[in-house]
């Protein structure tokens, strides 16, 4: 029905994420998608502004805040699943592409054009910050869960770690020496020296 496609999106809420791991705090995907959107556009900010690359935060923001919004219709698909394979890989990439189609059907035809890039964002330095951006959302989804005792996360941080220090981009690096050092601290020392 064109017209409900606010009220699907409101729905991102109800998706919870990490369904195979106990969780000391419950993620959804619309808060997921929230922080994926405030560090995809930091990470564009950095690209632009500290390494002089060419980069559009408010682009990389939008698509970031729209990355998940597939799985309003095929919920949250557990990572180990998703990439058991490539067969079972490209499959589901291709029922995610299906229901961004789908949601994109669901706007007046007015819109769609504008909502378009950031459901099926074609442009790939766009698409790899977003990319980054996701895995440090998990990253730091593993750095708070392990600061609560919860050791569930170990492995999934080990390997995000890995991948994110591995990565290409120099924002993400930038990233990870300047401000991923905090989200091992507590509020008050967070706050320390402040007004």
């Amino acid at each position: 029905m064109t017209g409900s496609f606010f009220a699907l999106i409101s729905r991102m809420r109800n998706i919870r994420r990490w369904g195979l791991m106990r969780n000391s705090v419950d993620e959804n995907i619309q808060e997921h998608s929230h922080m994926t959107a405030v560090l995809a556009h930091a990470l564009a900010l950095i690209r632009r502004d500290v390494f002089g690359l060419e980069a559009e935060p408010e682009r990389a923001a939008a698509v970031a805040l729209y990355h998940d919004a597939s799985e309003i219709i095929t919920g949250d698909m557990p990572t180990p699943v998703k990439y058991l394979n490539g067969s079972i890989a490209g499959a589901y990439k291709e029922v995610e592409r299906a229901a961004m189609e789908k949601l994109l059907g669901l706007l007046p035809e007015e819109l769609r054009a504008s909502y378009g890039d950031a459901l099926c964002c074609r442009d790939e330095s766009i698409n790899a910050i977003v990319k980054a951006a996701d895995k440090l959302s998990a990253y730091i989804k593993c750095v708070e869960e392990l600061r609560a005792g919860n050791n569930e996360f170990k492995s999934a941080e080990k390997q995000l770690r890995a991948l994110l220090e591995a990565s290409p981009l120099p924002e993400v690096r930038y990233f990870m020496e300047r401000f991923m050092p905090s989200f091992g601290m507590t509020l008050d020392e967070l706050t320390a020296g402040g007004p």
